[in-house]
C-alpha cells in the first residue's frame, strides 16, 4: 500500500466505479475494493451516463474508473459533463478509461476528452491498483501499444476522417465487430461482454446487415482493412 512520505500512514485513493455490466463492477470491487489490502476506497458506481455524473458530482473522488462504452453517449460524455471537476485546481477529479476495447479511436477519443490514461480489462489487479495510485498523482498511465496511438493523434493537425459505414453501428456492435475480427468464437465475445451468445449472434447480424457483408470472413477483411483489429 502506498504510504506519505511525511508520515508515513497509508494512503487512500477514492475511486467510483463507471461501467454498464454489474457483474462486472462486481468482480473490480472485489478484486481492488479491499481497502485495508490496497488503499482504494471504492465510494460509487454508476452504469449509465447520467448515472455516473450524479455520482461523481456527489461524492468528489480522486479516481474515476470509466468504461468508453455506456448507455447515454459513452465515457466521452460523462468526461464532457465533468470539465469543471477535471478543472478543479484544489480537488480534481482524474479519469482512468478501462475498457474491453483498444481500438485507436476510442483511446483517442477519451483522452481527447481529458481522461488521464487508458488500460484495457485484461490488466491484473495489481496493476490496476498501481494504475489508480499513479492517475491520482497526476501520471498517465496506458496499456502496452496504447501510447502509441495517442502519440500518433496529437502529432498530426489533421483531424482523424469520419467513416460513414462505422458510425452506422452502435457502440456494442462496434465492440462485437472488434471482437470477431480478432478471431473469438460467439461464447468467448459473450463471456468477455457479459452478454448471451444469443444477444451476441443478434448483435452479429445487425453489423452484417448494416455494412452489407455476407459472412465474418467478410466483416474480418472490412475491420482489417480499418485498422480496427
Amino acid at each position: 500500500m502506498t504510504t506519505t512520505e511525511a508520515e508515513g500512514t497509508p494512503r487512500r485513493v477514492r475511486v467510483v466505479l463507471v461501467d454498464d455490466h454489474r457483474m462486472f463492477r462486481t468482480g473490480v470491487q472485489a478484486e481492488i475494493g479491499q481497502t485495508d489490502r490496497t488503499g482504494v476506497e471504492v465510494v460509487g458506481e454508476a452504469a449509465d451516463v447520467d448515472q455516473a455524473v450524479t455520482v461523481i458530482n456527489a461524492t468528489r473522488p480522486e479516481v474515476v474508473l470509466l468504461d468508453v462504452h455506456l448507455p447515454g453517449g459513452g465515457g466521452v460524455e460523462v468526461l464532457r459533463r465533468s470539465t469543471a471537476l477535471m478543472a478543479d485546481p484544489n480537488r480534481p477529479v482524474r479519469f482512468l478509461a478501462l475498457s474491453v476495447s483498444d481500438a485507436a479511436d476510442d483511446v483517442i477519443g477519451v483522452i481527447r476528452g481529458g481522461a488521464r490514461g487508458y488500460v484495457t480489462k485484461t490488466i491484473t489487479g495489481a496493476d490496476l491498483v498501481d494504475a489508480v495510485f499513479r492517475v491520482s498523482e497526476g501520471d498517465a498511465v496506458f496499456s502496452p501499444r496504447l501510447a502509441g496511438f495517442v502519440l500518433d493523434a496529437f502529432a498530426s493537425t489533421d483531424a482523424p476522417p469520419v467513416d460513414e459505414d462505422l458510425d452506422r453501428l452502435t457502440q456494442r456492435e462496434r465492440e462485437v465487430l472488434r471482437l470477431i475480427a480478432r478471431g473469438y468464437a460467439y461464447k468467448e465475445i459473450a463471456k468477455q461482454l457479459f452478454i448471451s451468445v444469443k444477444t451476441v449472434e443478434s448483435h452479429v447480424s445487425a453489423v452484417l446487415r448494416k455494412l452489407q457483408l455476407s459472412n465474418r470472413h467478410e466483416l474480418t477483411r472490412w475491420a482489417t482493412a480499418r485498422r480496427l483489429v
